[in-house]
This record gives C-alpha cells, sequence and structure tokens, in this order.
C-alpha cells in the first residue's frame, strides 16, 4: 500500500508542470477569446451590423477559441488525436448533408464583414431591383421598386454582381430621342441643355450632353445624358421631369416634340 502511494505522489509531482502548462494554455486562450469577440463586436457595431447577428458571430469565434484551448490542454495528459479523428469524419458527414445551409451561413458572414451594401441601401442583385430590409446568416431580404418582397439566399447574392445605387451620389440619366431632319439640329441641342439644366437636383459637374448618335429615315436620333445628385432626387423622377421640361421648352420654341426611341437601361 506505501508504495502504491508512493508511486501515486511522484505521479502526481511529475505532472505538475504539465497541470500549471496545461491550465496556463486554457486561461491564455479565455483571454484571447474574450479579446478578438470584443474586437469582432467593435468592428460589426461600426457597420451597422444588427445587434443579434454581431452577438452570434462574437459567440461563435469566443467558443471555437475556448475549445480549440481547451483541446491543447487536454493534450498535455492523453493523445486526442483519435478522438478528433472521429468526431472530424462526423462532422464532414454533418456539414456534406448541410452544404446549402453551410455555404449561405458563410456567405452571410461575408456580406456583414464585407458590407457591399446595408439595410436600407437600393441595390440590384440577381435580376431584382429594390431596397435591402435585412440580412441576416442564410438571407437577404429585398424589397424590390413594385413593392415585392424577395428573399435571396446569401451564397447567391454573393456570387453574383452586386450593384449598390444608394453609395452612387450622382447618377447619369439618358434621354434617347429623335427629331425630324427639317430641325436645326444646333438649335435641338440648345433646348435640351437648357431644359435639362431646370431638372430638380441637376448638377453641373460632370457637364450634359447632347450627341447624335443616327440619321433614320425621316428622323435624326440623339442622346441627351445629364447628372443628378441622388440625395436631392431619383434616377425617374429627374427623367420625368426632364421630359416634362423638354416638352415644354420645345412648344415654346416652337420645334415640336421629339419622339423617345428606346427605354434606357438605368
Amino acid at each position: 500500500m506505501q508504495e502504491y502511494f508512493s508511486t501515486l505522489a511522484e505521479n502526481i509531482v511529475a505532472s505538475i508542470p504539465n497541470i500549471v502548462t496545461a491550465l496556463l494554455i486554457f486561461l491564455v486562450s479565455l483571454y484571447v477569446a474574450k479579446w478578438l469577440s470584443n474586437g469582432v463586436k467593435r468592428v460589426l457595431l461600426r457597420r451597422d451590423a444588427a445587434s443579434g447577428v454581431t452577438h452570434l458571430l462574437a459567440d461563435i469565434l469566443r467558443w471555437t477559441i475556448i475549445v480549440f484551448g481547451a483541446i491543447t490542454a487536454l493534450q498535455k495528459f492523453f493523445n486526442v488525436t483519435a478522438f478528433l479523428t472521429g468526431l472530424g469524419i462526423l462532422g464532414f458527414t454533418i456539414g456534406f448533408a448541410l452544404q446549402s445551409v453551410t455555404q449561405n451561413f458563410v456567405s452571410g458572414i461575408i456580406l456583414l464583414i464585407q458590407q457591399p451594401f446595408k439595410v436600407g441601401d437600393e441595390i440590384s442583385v440577381i435580376g431584382f431591383e429594390g431596397v435591402a430590409l435585412q440580412i441576416d446568416l442564410r438571407t437577404t431580404e429585398l424589397q424590390t421598386l413594385d413593392g415585392r418582397i424577395v428573399i435571396l439566399p446569401n451564397a447567391e447574392a454573393l456570387a453574383h454582381p452586386i450593384v449598390n445605387y444608394t453609395r452612387a451620389h450622382r447618377r447619369r440619366v439618358d434621354l434617347p430621342m429623335a427629331v425630324s431632319h427639317g430641325k436645326n439640329p444646333e438649335k435641338i441641342r440648345a433646348a435640351l441643355l437648357e431644359a435639362m439644366k431646370d431638372v430638380p437636383g441637376f448638377v453641373t459637374a460632370p457637364a450634359p450632353v447632347v450627341t447624335f448618335t443616327n440619321f433614320g429615315v425621316t428622323t435624326i436620333e440623339l442622346l441627351a445624358s445629364f447628372w443628378v445628385d441622388t440625395s436631392l432626387t431619383t434616377v425617374h423622377l429627374a427623367k420625368d421631369a426632364a421630359l416634362l421640361g423638354v416638352k415644354e421648352t420645345f412648344v415654346s420654341k416652337k420645334l415640336g416634340i421629339p419622339n423617345p426611341i428606346a427605354k434606357i437601361k438605368e
């Protein structure tokens, strides 16, 4: 019995360095986990991410570091490789079954960190144009300009070009038209430039441009372009005001009414 306790005491004494090292590793992992999770919270809050998503991502990071630290600490006492191998196989099986969910989850994290758009921005993605209502870890909710609610998987949104209209403080408005051959081109150009300057939100730089683009059978085709401040108006309202202004200007100058020739892609 005395020999047993003597051996046990020797084993305990021999294990003290491992115990101290394991304890230090675990305590350091706790500190690093807290420090990094707080850093993630600060970054995401500065980017106006949803508070629930911010706390979730911070907690995921914190617990990942803690678990890694605990496994590293346990490695000082026994070989956890076999356990981790079995756990890895199980994780691979579950991950393969939930591949789509995982892909959308990771894409949601990327969208929240990179922020190609945020809630309230007017965007266009996968053929849908509207205002972003919500961005969570699996989907993005979008309200189109005609009022429809579209739920987009984050992986699909991230895999396609995203157009952010809100970030563009200035937008160009194009008015493709056609005028009769009998009209004086320079008078037409001057009248269009005059009409465009009265549009609400009009900006002088870049300067408005009127270019003649093609000869039709009975008309000359042209393109009138000008820029507007999107904080003061929208492209649709600016185009509406410009067309009404062009009509009034042409009538007052007895230049007839130009005919729109195509619907532009805005």
